[in-house]
This record gives structure tokens, sequence and C-alpha cells, in this order.
């Protein structure tokens, strides 16, 4: 976490392509496939992990030390059409051990679309890799 602060920004702009629409969420989910295309809340979470992501790799020994996303406090509070940018602005509210708050706003150019925050942890790989060998050792144990 090499000189990781409070108050440390970063801002990116992502063009929604259609394959991020709420039919594309889930392909075989009959009742999505007549709803609106429109950005879906599922991609949009994902996109603004990506966005954590990206902005927390100078700060870390990547790929050694990762982020984990854990907890979402954030609304969706407006439709985007396919082919609008939507601008993505993060800031590093909070830092507690390995537990990072992000303050998120996001707009598509005419309203925010979504506000709020957004939890991760930071972790070592190598640990994450062990822990999640042991779930699954433990579920294919169950499943014999």
């Amino acid at each position: 976490m090499d000189n990781l602060e409070i108050g440390m920004k970063y801002s990116y702009c992502y063009k929604v392509p259609i394959e991020k629409t709420v039919p594309y969420l889930y392909p075989e989910v009959e009742e999505l496939q007549v709803m609106p295309e429109v950005f879906t809340s599922g991609f949009m979470i994902g996109m603004f992990e990506y966005v954590c992501v990206k902005a927390l790799v100078p700060y870390l020994d990547w790929p050694k030390e990762q982020t984990v996303g854990v907890g979402f406090n954030l609304s969706h509070s407006s439709p985007t059409p396919p082919e609008f940018s939507v601008m993505v602005d993060i800031e590093l509210i909070s830092i507690e051990k390995n537990k990072l708050i992000f303050k998120i706003i996001a707009d598509d150019g005419i309203d925010i679309i979504s506000e709020g925050t957004h939890e991760r942890h930071i972790i070592k790989e190598r640990v994450f890799q062990k822990v999640l060998k042991k779930k699954i050792d433990n579920y294919e144990n169950q499943s014999k």
C-alpha cells in the first residue's frame, strides 16, 4: 500500500455497449429479454469495481496484493442507453488496515446515474487462493 492516502481520486470514462444492457445480463432469462436496452445495474457495479482496481494497482504490490469488493451502497437512479458515455469519479474516503471505502459518482452526460459508496479489502493473492482451494475441496468432499 505504497503512498495510498485518503483523498486519492480517479476518473474513468466508459462508453456503454449494447452487450452491457439488461437483456444481456442473463441471456437465458426470458423475462429480461423483453426489458429495455439500458445499462444494467449488474454491469454498472462490475464497471465500478474495475475502476477502483485500476486506480489501486499503482499503490499495491500487484499482482501479489489485490483487492476484492465486499460492500456496495449505490443508487441506480437514471437509465443510460447504449452508446452513451458514463464518467465515473471515485474518491478514497476511508482506510482502516486492509479495508478501503470509496465514494462513487457516475453520470452519463445528462444525469447522475449512480452515487454511493463501495468497500474493498486488500488481500494477499496467495492467501486468498489457499482459502478458495479449501472451500472448493470442502464442497467436493460434500458432493461425494
